[in-house]
């Protein structure tokens, strides 16, 4: 990987966690009156998709989306505006944090649907593939969306038709409160499961952000030359709470020593501390990264602040006055 490549992958790292941890402690002033749910500690696996697809391709999440909307190229102002509710929100404050769309930069939208959003990029698929455009539909997703229904049915018609997508999986061992074990029978993996569908599908460290890109590079040459859908799962862990600011290791779904072993593996530092070893960054880089984000975070919150709420009579859109009236 060429040191380029690998600056990029630490500041739009360090970029996700920056943004995030400001949404966690200013979550509690009460102006973010939607519910958010933070990916810190899985930041690898986002920054790794965005430098390997292209701002042409197009993607889709879930309502774990922050990190994939900024890492496709999404706009922060927009991004906290529309946490905020303000007109000036990339949904125009309609949606929240578990609803962003952003088409100019690609990300067509997530939701908080459990794979909601898998048959709709699989869908943008299928003209890329008619018109032969070179584009792929990246699929954002947990571990819990391959227990749904329409995750077989997406995949099966993905790999029938041959269709350009990455299906990606960050699995961070629990939906919800539930881990794996209580949702799956002893040895299963999921991308076996999901291999016997027809497709290639790969499993690695979502940790460690050059292998994730490594992997992910291939795939995606892969899928652009016409070889069909493939499957990443890589295995990673969500420090703070499922939803909300706070951390929730008391509730006793997960124990603390799982907790601090994963934390001891935090992928921003991980790579931080490499990337300084081998004189690709310095400390002073790692320095002027961080102020050049934290003020285009201050600047980001202070759009926020500043933008109006929608106007009275933009509340109902026509699909909602006509199922009104």
């Amino acid at each position: 990987m060429n040191p380029e490549t690998s600056r990029r992958l630490l500041f739009d790292m360090l970029r996700i966690r920056s943004v995030e941890e400001t949404i966690a402690a200013r979550y509690g002033e009460q102006k973010m009156r939607c519910p958010t749910h933070l990916s810190v500690g899985q930041e690898a696996v986002a920054a790794a998709a965005g430098a390997a697809l292209r701002p042409t391709d197009l993607a889709v999440s879930g309502h774990r989306a922050h990190a994939h909307y900024l890492a496709k190229g999404g706009n922060l102002k927009a991004m906290i505006a529309e946490i905020y509710g303000k007109v000036t929100g990339c949904a125009r404050g309609k949606g929240g944090s578990m609803h962003l769309v952003d088409e100019s930069v690609g990300f067509m939208g997530s939701t908080a649907i459990v794979g909601g959003t898998v048959p709709v990029g699989v869908g943008l698929s299928y003209p890329m593939k008619l018109n032969n455009t070179g584009q792929i539909s990246c699929v954002f997703l947990g571990d819990a969306v391959p227990e749904t229904g329409v995750f077989f049915e997406s995949v099966n018609f993905a790999v029938v038709k041959q269709l350009p997508v990455l299906f990606l999986c960050e699995n961070n061992g629990y939906s919800v409160y539930s881990p794996l074990s209580v949702r799956q029978p002893p040895g299963r993996k999921l991308y076996e499961l999901v291999a016997g569908f027809g497709l290639e599908t790969h499993h690695g460290d979502g940790n460690d952000a050059r292998a994730v890109y490594a992997a992910l590079s291939e795939g995606v040459s892969a899928i652009r030359a016409g070889e069909g859908p493939r499957f990443y799962e890589f295995e990673t862990y969500r420090w703070r709470e499922h939803c909300g600011p706070m951390y929730d290791n008391d509730l006793g779904y997960r124990s603390v020593a799982e907790y601090e072993a994963w934390k001891l593996r935090d992928p921003v530092l991980a790579l931080q501390r490499a990337l300084i070893s081998e004189a690709i960054v310095t400390d002073a880089d790692v320095a002027e990264m961080q102020a050049e984000i934290d003020a285009e975070i201050e600047e980001a919150f202070a759009f926020a602040e500043s933008s109006p709420f929608p106007p009275p009579e933009d509340a109902f859109t026509d699909v909602y006055a006509s199922a009104a009236g």
